[in-house]
């Protein structure tokens, strides 16, 4: 991608950051190659788990059974050289089948004492299935990790590996027996990526490649350590002036309290988005503007990450939700109105 003349500071990013930027590109284009082997279709999932990657942030992935969701996340960590752990959330699960518990153990010397075994969060990519079905004493225990980067154990800490991402699912139709997830761990979610059914060319596709005797073995495109480089860069992406000007707008719209929020989004939402969306957004463009080989972030890598941060940070009233109006359709009208364009 060739630079054209200020598009970019080029006193805020180096010429071993822009050669990284093109590294990055291109690893992206091979890694959206290696998952096309086994996942049909969902490019705008990679998309957004490439992003929620490499902006450090988790992901909770909303869809009915039977879309892959599973097969992508551990086939991401597969093509990245990345420790993957999956956790079935249940109404019995406890927070130590999460983190981990001490065990009493036999020395040499037939001593006893406790050893610290890890629970299935020392990962590097964890899959936290169903996360809603689980009590809210454990849903806590992974909200420390996921915002912590660590968990407790017995008035003990113990760190996670970077890199460390959480991607949660939830199933959008099956709610009894649940534990809704409260606003607080939401808001811990840098996106909220909702997958659809399969076109019928697809399906056909899956029908063909699935069914066969087993799946190809992908290639590592890259380290943890080149992970975690990478996201130090993403976060020296530069960002103008007005795209955070532009990113605050866009989030203080939702908040029908203030005098920024239009009219007719007042009766329709009963609370908005706080300042971490403001920083997920932010963060989000960066990841994208990188992954796609830009030198800066642009107004149209906002609005592209713009329903996924905001649309789970919404809480809709009882006005809205009598008419089927969804979070996900306000935000969209907010960002048509708050568009340079309009």
């Amino acid at each position: 991608m060739a630079l054209s003349e200020g598009s970019w500071p080029p006193e805020r990013l180096s010429d071993r950051d822009v050669a990284s930027i093109e590294r990055l590109r291109d690893v992206y284009a091979r890694l959206r190659a290696e998952l096309a082997r086994v996942i049909v279709g969902q490019e705008d999932t990679i998309e957004r788990l490439a992003i929620c990657l490499f902006a450090r942030g988790h992901g909770l992935l909303m869809g009915v059974p039977g879309l892959a969701k599973t097969l992508l996340v551990s086939k991401l960590a597969e093509t990245l050289s990345l420790r993957f752990s999956r956790i079935q959330f249940t109404p019995d699960l406890m927070p130590m089948d999460i983190t981990g518990t001490d065990i009493l153990q036999d020395d040499a010397d037939r001593r006893r004492h406790f050893q610290f075994v890890h629970g299935p969060v020392f990962a590097n990519i964890v899959l936290a299935d169903e996360i809603n079905r689980a009590p809210p004493k454990t849903q806590a225990a992974m909200l420390e990790a996921m915002q912590e980067y660590k968990v407790t154990v017995a008035g003990r800490t113990f760190p996670l590996d970077a890199p460390f991402l959480v991607f949660a699912t939830q199933n959008p139709v099956e709610q009894e027996g649940t534990y809704p997830l409260p606003e607080a761990q939401l808001d811990r979610f840098m996106f909220l990526i909702e997958l659809d059914y399969p076109s019928h060319a697809e399906e056909v596709q899956i029908a063909r490649a699935t069914t066969g005797d087993a799946l190809p073995a992908l290639a590592a495109l890259l380290t943890a350590p080149e992970i975690i480089a990478l996201q130090h860069l993403v976060r020296r992406v530069p960002v103008p002036e007005h795209i955070y000007e532009h990113a605050v707008t866009l989030v203080r719209k939702t908040r029908p309290h203030t005098g920024a929020a239009p009219a007719w989004l007042k009766p329709l939402i009963t609370w908005g988005a706080g300042p971490r969306a403001v920083q997920y957004l932010v963060l989000g463009a960066k990841a994208r503007a990188a992954l796609h080989g830009s030198y800066m972030v642009r107004i149209e890598d906002v609005h592209a990450v713009a329903i996924q941060v905001l649309t789970h940070r919404l809480i809709t009233s009882f006005a809205a939700q009598a008419e089927a109006i969804t979070a996900k359709q306000i935000v969209r009208r907010v960002i048509e109105e708050t568009s340079p364009d309009s």
